[in-house]
């Protein structure tokens, strides 16, 4: 696959679970957030999966769209995957509440659509 085309891909998957997030959090109160363990750990594993497709994007892809935070991105990734004992349930909550929605309308532009997208 072309350079170009895993960039997509990865902002595909980027989206995708941004998009999880929130769907996850429709309708969820920051009480309701703090109290679910199983909605954080599912919010926490799609910051992840952001965070590892960010960190594949190709460097000239991220530098020629410095509007998206992509050190953040992938810096939470590693907070979430390596050092789980600091995780702050109110960081994430505003995270997946401000950061996520700001991010999908910074990809949705980036990625052609293909026709058959359910938004």
């Amino acid at each position: 696959m072309p350079p170009q085309e895993r960039d997509i891909a990865y902002l595909w998957d980027m989206r995708e679970a941004a998009r999880l997030i929130a769907s996850f959090l429709h309708g969820v109160s920051y009480a309701g957030f703090e109290k679910n363990l199983m909605l954080r750990s599912a919010i926490e594993r799609q910051l992840e999966i952001i965070g590892e497709a960010a960190r594949r994007v190709s460097p000239e892809f991220q530098q020629a769209h410095s509007e998206i935070a992509w050190r953040n991105i992938t810096g939470l990734r590693n907070i979430l995957a390596h050092e789980y004992g600091e995780i702050k349930v109110d960081r994430i909550w505003l995270i997946a509440t401000t950061n996520v929605v700001e991010l999908i309308q910074l990809l949705d532009p980036l990625i052609p659509s293909t026709g058959d997208e359910s938004s």
